[in-house]
This record gives C-alpha cells, structure tokens and sequence, in this order.
C-alpha cells in the first residue's frame, strides 16, 4: 500500500492484540510507534511484545537502544520508513502501532534537514551530559545554541548534543528545515472508553504478577537512574521500590495515577492531532472489535470521522 496504516491509542487500550491480529491474517510485519519499547531490558513495565509474538510477526522499533541512549522522533520517522522497506523485503506490508503520537506526526507530517545523530558517539556523549547539573548545561548551551538555552532540560541537551556532534545548531537546523508534504495515512484509534481506568489497574497487577519488580531490581543494578529509560510510567516508582524508599502498595498507586495521567495526555493528542487521513474509532471491547479491525485494514472506514 502507498499510504500509511497506523493503530494508535492511550495506554492499555488492546492495541497490541487488535494489531497481533490484523498482522497474523493479513501477514504483515509490525512498527512499533513506542518511546518506552525502544529501550532494550525494559520489557515487562512496557507491555513490550514477547519472543513467542514477534516470532509469529516480524517486529520492528522494539529493543533498539540502550537505556542511556536518547532517541528523537525524526530518527524514529527515518527508521520507520526505512524498517517499511524492510518488511517489503520479506514479502509484507507493514502496519505502524503505538501511542506515541510525536512519533507518528515525524513521520506523516515531516521535515527535511533536521539532523540524526550518530547512535554510538550519541550514546557516549549522553554519558558525560547526563552528570551536568542544570546550571552547567545551561552554559554549555548559552555556548553552542544560545536560542534554545531557555528551553527545558531535554531541548537543552538535545541542543548540545547536536552542535557537538554535527558542528551545526539544532535551532538553525528547525529555522531550515522544509515541511514536507504530508503522507497519506488511515488511523484505527484503539480506545474503549471510561473502562480504561480499570484496564490500567488490571495491567498494573499483571505486570507485578509477571516479575516486574524483580526486573527493575537487576535493572537498577547497571542502568544510572538518570537514563532515559526509566521515563517510562511506573519504572520511577518501582526502582524507589526496591531500593526501599517506598512500600510495593505505594508504587502501585503512584503508577497507576502515572499511567492514568499518560493516557489522558494521549487521548488529548489524539482528539487533536490526528491529521491529513481517515480516522476511524473502534472499541477493542465489542464481540466484533476484530473483524471490525480488518475491514479496517481493507479499506472500510467504520466510524470515522
């Protein structure tokens, strides 16, 4: 197909098992569209897929950086069209699946110029960035991209990062980039309503059930609190966890608000976001959800609006 095909939702929602299913009975191969699946030992607290899935559907965007490395969307849109190609090259289609919506906007409205990092000489850098308190990076990048220097802390090291790396200004580089026109795309939005606040706290005890906290004690052990991996809703309060800061009752509770708050901000996105295609809603709960979610994919628009 020419144009994208995207399954997105908040948290919990079932997009994994509406998309697992239209991948199995159309063969097609999965792009993973998750900030939080891209580290690698993140698995359980990511509702990451397992080996026995992606041994049935080729998965892609899943265990691609390490927990220090910092990945942007416009390298996730550069991977996600080569991953595409890729898929091509085992004789699938491809269908993009996850709730971070930045990512999926890189790609169906993106822009030309701005620069990728070298994933390595990125990951090292990180390293050294990460020990600066706020008041260094801040001069480090007054120094090298005085525009973008009274911005948060991540636009500040992504700034550095890219002046020390490329030799150019990540400033500069938005004022030159050139938006592209947009790609032709379908969204299936993933969401069944008010029941998703029980899915989530479901999910949670499911993820506790599954070893989670055991996971995040030998994480803790070799990943520096300040990487980005632990970002990701819960991982926080489950290495205070273990660490003894807090009780198991209060990481449960402090997630679950976490998750909760995160998949208010995606349903925001969504609502809002969802441009230049066809949006057609399904809720994952209905007796049909599933073949409803291969019409979809078809070309039926149910729904939409």
């Amino acid at each position: 197909m020419n144009q994208y095909q995207v399954i997105i939702g908040p948290t919990a929602a079932g997009k994994s098992r509406v998309a697992m299913h239209v991948a199995t009975q159309r063969n097609l191969a999965i792009i993973s569209a998750d900030s939080r699946q891209i580290y690698r030992g993140f698995d359980i607290g990511t509702a990451k897929p397992g080996s026995d899935e992606r041994a049935v559907v080729p998965h892609f965007g899943v265990d691609i950086c390490s927990p220090m490395q910092r990945y942007s969307a416009h390298a996730w849109a550069a991977d996600a069209d080569a991953w595409r190609l890729q898929a091509l090259s085992l004789g699938r289609d491809s269908v993009i699946v996850g709730g971070t919506g930045f990512y999926i906007r890189a790609l169906v409205q993106p822009l030309d110029q701005v620069p990728t990092l070298p994933g390595e000489a990125r990951e090292q850098l990180a390293q050294w960035l990460d020990g600066l308190d706020a008041n260094a990076l801040r001069r480090w990048c007054r120094r090298l991209d005085p525009s973008r220097a009274a911005l948060g802390r991540v636009q500040q090291l992504r700034a550095v990062e890219t002046a020390l790396l490329t030799g150019h200004q990540l400033s500069a580089a938005f004022t030159e980039a050139v938006a592209q026109p947009a790609r032709a795309v379908r969204y299936l939005v993933v969401d069944p309503g008010p029941p998703l606040a029980d899915r989530i706290v479901s999910r949670v005890h499911a993820m506790l059930a599954e070893g989670w906290l055991a996971e995040v004690r030998s994480l803790a052990a070799t990943v520096p609190p300040e990487a980005p991996a632990w970002k990701a809703s819960g991982y926080g309060a489950m290495r205070d966890c273990v660490s003894g800061a807090i009780s198991e009752r209060e990481a449960v509770a402090r997630t679950i608000i976490e998750t909760r708050q995160y998949a208010k901000r995606q349903r925001t996105w969504n609502r809002h976001q969802l441009t230049n295609g066809a949006v057609t809603h399904l809720n994952p709960d209905r007796d049909d959800a599933l073949d409803l979610a291969l019409a979809w994919w078809d070309g039926s628009n149910l729904e939409s609006s």
